[in-house]
């Protein structure tokens, strides 16, 4: 471990002085990727000096405890026990630090919503759902735009899909994708019983053009009018738009511009993550990498949270975590259950360094 903290200091000190370079400062994606690199290492490097300072004083301390002097002698070693508990603390801040980095953490991301199993009550949860992300998105100072939305009559979403950015934005909602299922007694339901429904959500890192290579040739669009409230634009002119990568399958549509070029640019950014996400899947499923759930049919059975209105209470099955604050979560208070999924998956990530 201090061999990878010394190289990583190392390069710090490399990067810092490429950042000075002139021909650096003008490469625009250069000087980014670096300075990403750079954020990302320093709080590693401060630890490490933090250590060796702690390494300095506990030497001190010792020295202090050999004293002559009793109270000199009793300083020493109420320090050192001080020291020791801290350099404990660090050394596991250090160890979750140096665990490898997900590439697309600090991504926008691309979510898709659909209502699953139980009818218009499972459309109205997926409503629920989309304004839970968008107030959790509102209390973190993130921007959401919307892509697409096919509204149901009886309230909430048969379909929608979004985008939301800002810092860090993918490491903290990366675990949301799955099915989640919902008991309540439906806004439909007269007789008062409680019914159990599901909706599917599915979290994409953004893409970039040069990370998913697109070939023109490979991709079918179509366009055709707009659907909906909106203005004057809507149902006068093909502004919406729909692609179908033909290798994959994969179709999108985006309407939420009145522009057609706005709409392509967006169905295209959801064409690379959509095409990211499968091919990620396809590869997870080939190593058998099974912690990470994906979103399934979205039948009652394929839950990964159940959020259960009777009783304000939210469980997350993977990790076993339940909480009795069902109104503050879906309201957007989700850090509580992120922050658990984070952990869980830092644990598991220290579990598999430790068995290499």
């Amino acid at each position: 471990m201090l061999k990878r903290l010394e190289a990583t200091k190392i390069r710090l000190e490399e990067i810092d002085k490429a950042l000075m370079d002139e021909n650096i400062t003008k490469d625009i994606r250069k000087f980014r990727d670096l300075s990403k690199e750079r954020a990302n290492l320093e709080p590693v490097v401060e630890c490490y000096e933090k250590h060796l300072e702690n390494e300095s004083n506990i030497k001190d301390a010792e020295m202090m405890i050999g004293d002559s002097d009793p109270e000199i002698s009793e300083l020493g070693r109420s320090e050192h026990k001080r020291l020791l508990e801290e350099e404990a603390e660090l050394e596991e801040k250090i160890k979750i630090l140096l665990l490898p980095k997900d590439p697309n953490d600090d991504k926008n991301i691309i979510v898709e919503i659909r209502g699953a199993a139980g009818g218009d009550e499972a459309n109205i949860f997926a409503g629920d759902l989309f304004r839970m992300y968008v107030r959790y998105a509102e209390h973190n100072g993130w921007h959401v735009q919307m892509i697409e939305e096919n509204i149901s009559e009886a309230g909430g979403f048969s379909l929608v899909s979004f985008m939301i950015k800002g810092d860090g934005v993918y490491s903290r909602l990366k675990f949301e994708s799955g099915a989640h299922r919902v008991q309540r007694v439906p806004k439909t339901e007269a007789s008062g019983r409680i019914h159990t429904s599901t909706a599917t959500v599915l979290v994409m890192p953004e893409m970039e053009d040069i990370e998913v290579e697109l070939k023109m040739e490979d991709i079918q669009v179509d366009t055709y009018r707009s659907q909906g409230a909106g203005g004057q634009n809507v149902n006068k002119t093909e502004s919406a738009v729909r692609m179908t990568h033909i290798p994959t399958g994969v179709v999108v549509s985006c309407q939420t511009e009145k522009s057609q070029i706005q709409n392509r640019e967006i169905c295209m950014q959801m064409l690379r993550a959509k095409i990211f996400a499968k091919l990620q899947e396809e590869q997870e499923e080939k190593f058998g990498n099974e912690r990470k759930l994906k979103v399934g049919t979205g039948e009652r059975s394929e839950k990964i949270r159940t959020y259960n209105y009777p009783q304000n209470r939210v469980t997350d099955h993977r990790i076993g975590f339940t909480i009795q604050k069902l109104d503050r979560v879906m309201e957007g208070d989700l850090d509580e259950i992120l922050d658990a999924l984070m952990h869980y998956d830092q644990e598991m990530k220290m579990l598999g360094e430790q068995e290499k």
